[in-house]
């Protein structure tokens, strides 16, 4: 049991260090500026939400970032960008808004800006794409299938860009308790509430495990050999036939 809280304790201390302590001295140093994506997002969906309150509004949100596996694929990748500040309108919107804000912040403050729209993206697009493939399947297939009726219900809208970007943080910061807390939680949410969104969660979190683990490949491979040396290199290069400091010239 010591050795159990000992570990429990370690872990803990790590993830506050690397999830929190660490991206409040990255704000410390750089300032609101810092969270241009997180506060961005925030006031999108705030934006979207207050203009599908109204009948025509909807229709204007609906038309700009409501995404259907029915769609045309050119038309559902069209609107995926928008669909991340789309929030479902049968869910708190401002629980959202904030584990939105959250999500974002920590991801900018640590991985920074252009990584942050790479993962939020991608995790977003990914469970677009493999509804389309559910779908084109049909029922059946062990589960894996959909009926047609699916290609009719909205994507998740931003809740697959949070759920992304907290899995590839907990990866990529070696954070199993975050890890839990997000992946683990799609998983049990899946289970006890089979849906669509269930489903495209637990495609943000694997498309997110996977991006994070090429990511720390990547980061680990050796930096690439030059494929002559140094000295040789300069030699046969432009300083060749140079007289170097030292060499002695004859005089007269």
């Amino acid at each position: 049991m010591w050795r159990v809280a000992a570990f429990v304790g370690r872990t803990l201390r790590g993830e506050w260090q690397g999830i929190v302590v660490d991206p409040v001295r990255q704000l410390g140093r750089r300032g609101l500026p810092a969270l241009f994506l997180a506060f961005l997002a925030a006031f999108g969906v705030i934006f979207f939400h207050a203009l599908a309150q109204r009948p025509a509004g909807a229709v204007v949100v609906r038309l700009l970032g409501g995404v259907k596996g029915d769609l045309p694929l050119w038309l559902a990748l069209l609107r995926t960008p928008v669909s991340l500040y789309v929030p479902a309108l049968d869910l708190p919107v401002w629980a959202g808004i904030t584990s939105l804000f959250l999500a974002f912040a920590l991801a900018e403050l640590i991985l920074g800006r252009a990584r942050t729209l790479l993962i939020s993206y991608a995790t977003t697009l990914a469970g677009t794409l493999m509804v389309r493939v559910m779908l084109a399947l049909g029922p059946g297939w062990g589960g894996l299938g959909l009926p047609p009726g699916a290609g009719q219900v909205l994507d998740t809208g931003p809740s697959a860009a949070v759920v992304g970007l907290f899995t590839y943080l907990a990866v990529v910061r070696r954070a199993p308790i975050v890890f839990a807390l997000t992946g683990g939680s799609m998983v049990w949410e899946s289970i006890a509430v089979p849906n669509l969104a269930g489903r495209e969660h637990l495609i943000a979190v694997a498309t997110a495990i996977v991006l994070a683990l090429f990511h720390e490949r990547d980061r680990r491979r050796p930096p690439t050999r030059p494929l002559l040396p140094v000295g040789r290199a300069e030699s046969q290069g432009g300083t060749a036939g140079r007289p170097r400091p030292d060499d002695h010239v004859a005089v007269g």
